[in-house]
């Protein structure tokens, strides 16, 4: 007892310096990508059986501390963080995504998930950490050059501008070429309404959990007729059970044009009328120095705000955000102002057996498109007039003193000041989905998923009394009023069955089910006319689109490392008649993960490597006709009724139709390899692929005295594309301070058509794209066999000795003494050979610093914007009013601008480029701030360089024409986050 006594003694005495030498340590972990607190996360240390875990808010407390401890956090999905105590009283830790875990990650596929290891067809995911960093406002600019195969084409600088997103190229010619999007479940309608800007702008972007982009037919074919471009899969942000958490983002941003169209300056003007125009010409200048490109466009400024909250019970699971952004474009006026509302409900009941998932996203958005006609405008505007009289009104060329000059250009100011286009666009996408795991069959799952894409749009506007002459009261008000909506409805209804075989060593999962969609759409169109106050109402019949199909998928995982999936879909239309109305859509894909086979299982340089093969089958139904193969009647309107003594009466007109009209179909083979090295310090893919379509559905020309239009839908032809894409990330550097990564993508492609039945290989083709400014109706792109789509149709320009080109002089092609039509030939293209995308990205302590670049090589462009406005006649056409050109003139001498001039191939010109598309870098701060768990401060460039040799101001246009441009401006923004 004695001993006892002492040895307590002994201790109590000792308790003081114990006292001395440990401490209290109050921590906080958040994910390094997005800053969010991470509750349950381990927090041990090391030689000690004591420990705890982060409370919701991400917070944990040690005491007992000594120096020199070591304090491992760790968590499932993350890499552990070892820190050394050293007498610190707080800590914040961040927790980095463990990509050893790779094969855990969860990709969604259509109609369900599958882990990423087990993922046998060609799908690229991002998530938060791989989102673009700066001021995107949209899911497209998110991702945009990040995913191999994948191409997004801005639709120029306002802010909402429609993009254009192509998935490997795209597989038809008339029909739409846009992926498929699903959002949280629902496969949405594709385009938008009057009124509305970028569909995608109407998710909010701060929403977006992860975007997965599924590329080959084995991964698509589940979608059937609405897949053969790709499928884009967008989920949005769900909550977690615990308290209530706040989130807040917000941004400031300003916009600057930094490069102009190179037209005359005043200077330049004067001496060229000066040298080249008659007396008349000559009086008609003005005495000002306007840059009217000055005068239309302005520092623009915008904001973003976001504020977010979620939490829940065990088995009830929230989240619920408001955004508001408000954004001014470049050209004066334009503005884009948008409300966002999102909610996500989740809940399981009976034991887990039934989930319920509610989601909403809500859109209401209002624009002022400024008149961009006053791009073109400014242009082409005398610089020596003034903008506006000595009166005040604006200046317009007249031909009385208040008669407008209608062959004049209009006053690019009186063009944004004195004419309205807005717009309203409200769009709701819901849905509820219900899994239910049967009691009596835990393996075996019904899903019943209910859901809807709601879009009302309105554009409306019209110009004020004083716009064309610049006189008050000139007694001219014309306005407009284009109504549409849209609703799309949803039903899907499957069983999955889901079961480990042990004795085979296989897992099975299959899937099967039916979906029904259908799509409604009315529109009223009226215009209303001041000089003959008459109001005309354009007639439309409401439109109903009807998609049904039965489908069926069965996965299997063998021994974990052999894999094979097997789809197929029957898909039927409304938009074909009875017996062209369904098709089949096939697809199987196979994997091998050779890192799980013995010989390489204990290789530790290589921590993944899987080879994939698929092939599959697509559709296309989508040619912007609702009743394509059905004979219909159409009813004038009022400006169209025929009159009989005093009465009018409506006529009915037959509309053109196609009853054999069917299904376009895309056959794709793919192959592939993921690959993981040196603790998957480096990780990659590459695929292969090569896709056909046949029976193209092509919106061509009828032959004379047949049908009842000039042109019919029909199936013509083939098209063949070819490509290979490339994709790595490598860690360099990764200490317990500093991380460096490197990534990027390569995508080589190639299109042909390889078969048009309504041409032979040597005809002219089929005229294709938009029509270019100069003359009426001319096309400067044409189809034919064995070229790619959309390919320029030109004369070859002659050249001087001096190398300069020799006005209104073409080469005889076909040596035939003249050069006519028959000498046109296809010179380049507007798609890219090449496109690719490079990142890097650099985290110090509190430290991070991102940067994306993009590029594309052998893309070419039409410039329209020279060849509209470079020659002679441009400036002097007429005697009592003069144009502006460019400076292209002044090195090519072109006189006029003929149908020869306007078709040379000299206006074809390479856009290859190489662009800095963003750069951003952020501050976390780690000091405690009470009720604030994260605090992050970024700021950020958009657009900040563009390297290329082509003349124009924008290497990236789509359509291959670059005419009337918005330029992109280059973007600052200033961020902060913040999570309470």
């Amino acid at each position: 007892m004695k001993t006892i006594y002492k040895k307590l003694l002994f201790l109590f005495l000792l308790l003081p310096f114990t006292v001395l030498a440990q401490s209290t340590l109050n921590g906080t972990v958040v994910d390094k990508a997005t800053g969010q607190p991470i509750p349950g996360v381990n927090i041990n240390v090391q030689g000690s059986t004591g420990g705890a875990s982060t409370d919701f808010d991400g917070k944990f407390q040690l005491s007992n501390l000594k120096n020199g401890d070591k304090i491992t956090v760790s968590f499932i999905g993350y890499k552990a963080s070892t820190i050394n105590y050293s007498g610190q009283k707080t800590l914040a830790v961040s927790l980095e995504e463990d990509t050893n875990q790779l094969k855990e990650v969860v990709v969604q596929v259509g109609y369900g998930t599958v882990k990423k290891k087990d993922a046998t067809g060609a799908v690229t995911v991002l998530s938060a950490k791989d989102f673009n960093k700066g001021p995107v406002t949209s899911a497209d600019q998110m991702i945009q050059g990040r995913v191999a195969g994948l191409q997004i084409i801005n639709g120029g600088g306002s802010p909402g501008a429609d993009p254009v997103v192509r998935i490997r190229s795209g597989s038809s010619l008339s029909a739409s070429n846009d992926p498929l999007y699903v959002i949280d479940g629902v496969p949405v309608a594709a385009g938008g309404v009057e009124g509305g800007r970028n569909p995608l702008s109407t998710i909010n972007q701060n929403d977006i959990e992860s975007i997965s982009v599924l590329k080959d037919a084995s991964a698509t074919a589940i979608y059937g007729s609405r897949a053969s471009n790709g499928v884009i899969i967008i989920t949005t942000k769900k909550g977690k059970a615990g308290d209530i958490k706040i989130s807040y983002n917000g941004n400031f941003q300003v916009s600057e044009v930094t490069q102009q169209v190179d037209a005359l300056s005043s200077g330049q003007f004067r001496d060229f009328v000066n040298a080249n125009g008659t007396a008349a010409q000559k009086a008609a200048m003005g005495t000002a120095n306007t840059n009217w490109q000055d005068e239309i466009y302005r520092t623009a400024m915008g904001t973003d705000q976001n504020i977010s909250a979620s939490g829940g019970a065990d088995n009830v699971a929230y989240r619920a955000s408001v955004g508001y952004t408000n954004l001014n474009g470049v050209l004066l006026r334009d503005n884009f102002a948008r409300t966002t509302m999102a909610v996500s409900l989740t809940g399981d009941f009976f034991d887990k057996h039934l989930k319920i998932q509610v989601n909403n996203n809500t859109s209401i958005i209002k624009s002022n498109y400024s008149t961009t006609g006053a791009v073109g405008a400014a242009v082409g505007f005398d610089p020596t007039q003034s903008v506006k009289n000595a009166d005040g009104t604006y200046f317009q060329w007249l031909t009385t003193p208040t008669e407008f000059n209608q062959l004049a250009g209009k006053n690019p100011l009186s063009m944004i000041n004195q004419q309205d286009n807005l717009g309203t666009f409200n769009r709701s996408i819901g849905n509820i989905q219900l899994d239910y795991k049967m009691h009596f069959l835990p393996e075996l799952k019904a899903v019943a998923n209910f859901g809807y894409d709601q879009m009302s749009g309105r554009g409306y506007g019209g110009t004020n009394g004083d716009y064309l002459n610049g006189l008050p009261g000139s007694g001219y008000n014309n306005s407009y009023e284009n109504i549409e909506n849209r609703n799309n409805k949803l039903m899907d209804l499957y069983l999955n069955y889901n079961k480990k075989i042990d004795a085979i060593d296989t897992q099975i999962d299959v899937t099967g089910g039916y979906t029904y969609q259908d799509f409604r759409e009315e529109k009223n169109k009226s215009n209303y006319n001041f000089e003959n106050d008459k109001t005309t109402v354009e007639l439309f019949t409401p439109t109903h689109i009807n998609l049904q199909s039965f489908f069926g998928r069965a996965n299997f995982t063998v021994a974990d490392k052999y894999l094979m999936t097997v789809s197929i879909r029957r898909d039927g239309t409304s938009r074909f008649t009875e017996e062209n109305r369904w098709s089949n859509f096939p697809a199987v894909s196979a994997a091998w993960k050779l890192n799980e086979e013995n010989f390489l299982k204990d290789v530790k340089s290589i921590s993944t490597l899987k080879i994939r093969g698929g092939w599959g089958i697509t559709g296309q139904q989508n040619i912007g006709v609702s009743y394509p193969s059905i004979p219909l009647y159409l009813a004038s309107n009022s400006a169209a009724q025929y009159q009989i003594g005093n009465t009018f009466y409506t006529t009915y007109r037959p509309q053109p139709y196609n009853s054999n009209l069917k299904w376009e179909e895309t056959t794709t083979v793919n192959v592939g390899l993921d690959f993981g090295f040196f603790n998957n310090r480096l990780t990659g893919s590459a695929d292969a692929y090569q896709r056909t379509t046949d029976d193209l559905l092509l919106y061509t020309q009828n032959p004379s005295f047949f049908g009842f239009s000039n042109y019919d839908n029909y199936n013509v032809g083939s098209l063949k594309n070819k490509g290979l894409e490339l994709s790595a990330e490598v860690i360099p550097v990764r200490t317990d301070n500093l991380e460096w990564r490197i990534g990027g993508n390569i995508t080589f492609q190639n299109s042909k058509i390889t078969k048009l039945t309504t041409t032979q290989d040597d005809t002219p083709g089929l005229d294709t794209g938009d029509n270019i400014a100069g003359g009426t109706g001319n096309k400067i792109q044409n189809n034919q066999v064995g070229y790619a789509p959309n390919a320029f149709y030109v004369y070859e320009q002659a050249y001087g000795a001096d190398g300069k080109p020799l006005d209104g002089v073409f080469v005889d092609r076909n040596k035939d003494g003249i050069v006519n039509a028959d000498d046109k030939y296809r010179f380049h293209k507007p798609a890219a050979d090449v496109f690719y995308g490079f990142y890097t990205s650099v985290t110090y302590k509190s430290w991070d610093m991102s940067m994306n670049w993009r590029g594309s090589w052998g893309n070419y462009l039409y410039n329209n914007v020279d060849s509209g406005n470079g020659t002679y006649n441009n400036i002097l056409t007429r005697q009592n009013d003069l144009s502006n050109g460019v400076e292209n003139l002044l090195e090519t001498g072109f006189k006029k601008p003929t149908d020869f001039q306007l078709h040379s191939d000299y206006y074809i010109q390479d856009a290859s480029f190489v662009k800095l598309d963003n750069i951003a870098i952020g501050y976390t701060f780690n000091q405690k701030i009470k009720g604030i768990s994260m605090l992050k401060l970024t700021a950020s460039a958009q657009n900040v360089l563009t390297i290329t040799k082509y003349d124009g101001l924008n290497p990236e246009i789509s359509s291959g024409i670059d005419n009337n441009i918005y330029p992109r401006p280059i973007t600052f923004t200033l961020g902060l986050n913040a999570n309470f």
